[in-house]
């Protein structure tokens, strides 16, 4: 309920300044058409307030509603309706008539789509027949310069405001979309890439490294016994720990450095254009640090890290045999001891891995 009357307000808001835009600089060229047509004093009144204060009045009326964005899809029906109300009292002046139905219709389209359209034109039809039965029905074939001039400003000013208004909502339009996507590869807990975000980018740097010929390694992390971590402090204690490791990885990580969590106590790192010793040197550093790290609630707490590390090699056919190769060295380390790096011997087959120990 409160999200949709957010969307609301919004939708009202970005209609206020259009209307207020229009229906101000409407009233010049309504004036022009009105003038020599000798109409009773009441009819100035009204398109004062209608051009002058309807634009704020709707605003409270929209805003203060329990149901912001029908109500204001009922002002901007009301708007269409005086619209054809001042077209059919100006005798449908041709130059007047068509820039205030114009209008209208535009902003009628841009607010809602061809259902807002029907509606609109509905609505401008009864504001004719309510003028000619106040009036009568009468035409008037031609327009004086004057008129002419009178009518530039909302042919000029106005398609401006909408076009303004449709440029910011377009802008944040993709500014969400953006954030959706980055949302939809994000893993909520740790913030760094999605299980199947990564994979995908495993892929594509598979292909760089096959035409480009260039050294880059695979990471894969585990937290040793992160399943006793849980079971005796809890789980509060143990996302405390996934999100430590996390920033430690985006501290130490370069910003070319595409680094996931794979799955549970898993992580997972690309080191593009990085030797294997480099790529050791920093795991090494990665897993000396959450070492040292001390939990401040619970002080007993020790993180130890199992690592395994894989290179790209020209004899991979595909990059699930390059994870493969990493993922049996993590293998490797996690079966001799843990809290450990373990490197890939450099077979296709993903033989033997040597291991290296903290």
């Amino acid at each position: 309920m409160e999200n949709q009357r957010g969307k609301g307000l919004s939708f009202a808001r970005r209609i206020y300044m259009p209307r207020t835009v229009g229906l101000g600089i409407g009233c010049i060229c309504v004036t022009a058409a009105l003038y020599p047509l000798n109409m009773p004093g009441w009819v100035w009144v009204v398109m004062l307030l209608n051009g002058f204060v309807w634009p704020h009045l709707a605003y409270q009326m929209a805003s203060r509603s329990p149901f912001p964005y029908q109500a204001e899809r009922r002002n901007i029906i009301v708007d269409s309706l005086c619209g054809g109300f001042w077209a059919a009292t100006v005798q449908f002046n041709p130059i007047v008539t068509v820039t205030i139905l114009s209008m209208m219709t535009m902003n009628n389209v841009a607010a809602g789509g061809p259902r807002l359209f029907f509606q609109g034109a509905l609505a401008q039809m009864i504001g004719v027949v309510i003028a000619w039965l106040l009036f009568g029905a009468a035409f008037t074939a031609t327009a004086t310069p004057i008129q002419v001039l009178a009518c530039i400003p909302s042919l000029t000013i106005y398609p401006l405001a909408v076009g303004m208004v449709c440029y910011r909502l377009a802008f944040k339009l993709s500014e969400h979309k953006r954030a959706l996507s980055a949302l939809s590869r994000t893993d909520s807990l740790t913030g760094l890439l999605n299980h199947g975000a990564w994979k995908d980018l495993l892929h594509v740097k598979f292909q760089q490294c096959r035409h480009n010929q260039v050294a880059s390694v695979i990471a894969l992390i585990d937290i040793d016994h992160f399943k006793a971590i849980n079971d005796t402090y809890g789980h509060i204690v143990g996302d405390t720990v996934l999100r430590q490791l996390s920033f430690e990885l985006r501290r130490n990580l370069r910003e070319v450095d595409l680094a996931g969590r794979y799955g549970g106590d898993e992580f997972c790192v690309i080191l593009p254009n990085m030797s294997l010793h480099q790529a050791w040197e920093v795991m090494e550093r990665l897993r000396e640090v959450l070492n040292d790290y001390r939990h401040p609630q619970v002080p007993e707490l020790r993180i130890r890290l199992s690592i395994g590390l894989a290179a790209y090699q020209t004899a991979f056919t595909d990059a699930i045999a390059w994870l493969n190769d990493a993922d049996k060295a993590l293998y490797t380390a996690k079966n001799t001891g843990r809290n450990k790096i373990s490197v890939a011997s450099g077979s296709s087959s993903g033989g033997s891995a040597t291991r290296i120990s903290a």
